[in-house]
């Protein structure tokens, strides 16, 4: 049993840290069910666990937290759903690396539901987009855009922290940080890319997508896949 959870507003960080580890420790203790969290923040920075300082550019213009997940500088603020993720891995498989497949195939099997082709890369944290509507980079490669993160932690085999998606969050945001260190890509949303999708959109096709990417209560089977995941933890 997988409980589902819409937070309306914008919940404060140092809140959602505070559920999450509240809920995991539940989880492993078998008090709880797992969890998907849907919600918002204001505008802030977290730093993981491979944050390089001079990542942060910006150090004073949103509040900082670490975050204790893997990865460096994220941005999360409105117009930006964010998904954290408290499943069981005792039950579901202790594969990590399979277990971050998923949530890419997750989060690319939504995007795809509104005619996004997201791609991973290796050595770049997180989904991306080609942007054909752009100049390519001095190499002739596309230019590429980060549409959606992921980041995780896992204590006895539970997981949180989780994926992050933007759908309208202003862009410019992300200029206070290089973020997930990666300096010679952007980001964009789903309405920079011309998509008028709305959160209730997003969170619907979320939900059905993890029902088909997810086999809930069994362990995780992974298809044929890279040789390492893109994410770190």
């Amino acid at each position: 049993m997988v409980e589902w959870i819409h937070s309306d507003g914008r919940v404060p960080y140092p809140e959602a840290l505070a559920f999450m580890e509240a809920r995991v420790a539940a989880i492993s203790a078998g008090e709880a069910d797992e969890a998907i969290w849907l919600l918002e923040h204001p505008p802030l920075y977290t730093a993981g666990t491979s944050a390089r300082i001079e990542d942060l550019v910006e150090p004073d213009r949103f509040p900082v937290y670490e975050a204790g997940r893997g990865g460096q500088y994220t941005y999360h603020g409105p117009g930006q759903r964010v998904v954290y993720v408290m499943l069981d891995l005792n039950k579901r498989g202790r594969d990590v690396r399979c277990f971050v497949r998923r949530l890419e195939q997750w989060v690319i099997a939504t995007l795809a539901s509104f005619n996004v082709k997201g791609e991973i890369r290796d050595g770049r944290v997180g989904v991306w987009v080609t942007r054909p509507d752009r100049a390519p980079g001095p190499d002739g490669a596309p230019a590429e855009d980060k549409i959606a993160a992921i980041g995780i932690k896992l204590r006895r085999w539970v997981s949180f922290h989780g994926i992050s998606i933007n759908v309208e969050p202003d862009l410019s945001h992300f200029g206070g940080i290089v973020p997930c260190g990666i300096r010679d890509h952007g980001v964009t949303s789903l309405v920079d890319l011309g998509l008028p999708v709305t959160m209730d959109d997003l969170d619907a096709v979320l939900r059905q997508k993890f029902e088909e990417i997810f086999d809930e209560g069994s362990a995780i089977s992974c298809p044929a896949a890279q040789e390492s995941s893109n994410a770190t933890f």
